[in-house]
């Protein structure tokens, strides 16, 4: 039986990787694009000892349209996308906006208008909660006014949005943007996980690079917040669970089931934890010491956001499998993995 095949763009990548598997599993066949940007091929060795099959892999810089027309040539029995490739990390997005602005809309725009070159009319978008900005209510709805963008990194999701969007609707395809708050974890076989060089930028790898002994102390970005201790509060999701989601996403596109050219859905555990408390709960996982030390705020982040999920679980059928304690368990068991090899 031919199996539908799926472009994965930045499918090397951290929450690319996990949803390749999570593709395997359903029956699909991804097609992996990467520009090995903050990614490496050894991830396909993984993959394959995951899956039991090497996925096909090509390297493709998505800026280069060209580049990206001869890979939708070579595959011309693509049913659907999904758009993982972007450039993430807040901090170096406010410090240089002009890079994240040319890769993240160029890199979509391109997709978009290939996609419609070659009949792929099938999109599933890696969004953020970042698009929500400071929101005005909690926990977080779909239906929430979008806010001015708190980082370029934000804008580049609120903008992607809005261009596929309007790209749906003038151009007859169809696409889910996914919005999903702040993935962690690793697959339960450690194979792949989140890989974060030099200083981590998300953080759980903080957190398990410092119990491991490769840092000092935990950075709390700002203990002046109001919340409950004066930190950050976010909404933890375990990356298998996001992968998943992914799925069903592009499977409700492809059996016709969505019920407008475009839909919106949160990704979240619907529960808010602060930065303190992800660290107190990380000891409870594991018994580990994580010393910890409050430092300046970080610019661009915003000071509480969690999500309501009810509209993904509804239609979507999707509910988040994994509790905080397996999702910290698990980034830890990557961590001491990634330490062996």
């Amino acid at each position: 039986m031919v199996k539908p095949q799926i472009l994965v763009t930045g499918g090397l990548g951290y929450i690319g990787s996990h949803s390749v598997v999570e593709l395997h599993n359903a029956g699909y066949e991804p097609i992996i694009i990467d520009n090995l940007y903050n990614s490496t091929e050894a991830v396909l060795d993984a993959l394959e000892e995951i899956t039991g099959v090497r996925p096909v892999f090509r390297k493709v810089e998505m800026c280069d349209k060209e580049a990206l027309r001869a890979l939708f040539a070579e595959f011309p029995d693509l049913v659907g996308s999904i758009h993982f490739a972007a450039f993430l990390q807040v901090k170096e997005s406010v410090e240089q906006p002009l890079k994240y602005y040319h890769n993240n809309l160029l890199s979509t725009t391109n997709l978009l208008e290939l996609s419609l070159e070659f009949g792929v009319k099938n999109v599933v978008f890696s969004s953020s909660c970042t698009v929500y900005g400071n929101p005005e209510s909690l926990p977080v709805k779909e239906n929430e006014s979008i806010k001015p963008a708190q980082s370029p990194y934000g804008n580049t999701k609120k903008i992607g949005e809005e261009i596929i969007k309007d790209a749906c609707t003038a151009h007859g395809l169809q696409a889910i943007s996914l919005r999903y708050f702040n993935p962690i974890g690793a697959h339960p076989s450690s194979l792949i996980g989140e890989v974060q060089h030099d200083v981590p930028h998300h953080l759980v790898p903080y957190i398990t690079q410092t119990a491991a002994g490769k840092r000092e102390y935990v950075s709390v970005l700002g203990g002046d917040y109001d919340t409950r201790d004066g930190s950050c509060i976010r909404d933890y999701i375990h990356v298998m669970d996001i992968a998943r989601a992914h799925v069903n996403a592009l499977s409700r596109l492809l059996r016709n089931e969505n019920e407008s050219s475009y839909e919106v859905y949160n990704l979240g555990s619907g529960n808010g934890s602060s930065v303190i408390e992800m660290i107190k709960a990380f000891v409870d996982a594991t018994g580990l010491d994580v010393p910890y030390q409050i430092s300046d705020r970080r610019p661009g982040d915003v000071e509480a956001v969690y999500a309501d999920i009810s509209l993904a679980q509804e239609k979507l059928g999707w509910t988040p499998q994994f509790d905080l304690k397996e999702m910290l368990k698990s980034a830890w068991d990557w961590e001491v993995k990634q330490a062996k090899n």
